[in-house]
């Protein structure tokens, strides 16, 4: 959740149906999706007019093993709502 170079730090785990909250997931149960990568929040972040930059080779630190990535996206507005949105339009466009 990095604020200092004026980007939010969104993980796949914020969004992910299969997690828990202890797990890392944000978002509610019914706005989350399952598996979701870093490049459908990337999609969906670009689709909402916000600057976006996949880093693909970071851990999520509550799964340190795994490499899921990461999406640097500018600050706009609360992290909580833009998180969801993304969520939201992800879930659009699986149909």
């Amino acid at each position: 959740m990095s604020g200092k170079d004026g980007r939010w730090v969104i993980w796949p785990a914020y969004i992910d149906a299969e997690k828990s909250r202890s797990q890392g997931r944000a978002v509610s149960k019914r706005d989350a999706v399952e598996k979701p990568t870093v490049d459908e929040i990337l999609v969906a972040a670009l689709q909402m007019g916000l600057k976006a930059e996949v880093e693909k080779d970071k851990h999520y630190p509550k799964e340190w093993w795994e490499k899921p990535g990461r999406v640097l996206i500018s600050k706009k507005g609360p992290k909580t709502a833009l998180v969801k949105e993304i969520a939201v339009r992800i879930k659009r466009r699986r149909g």
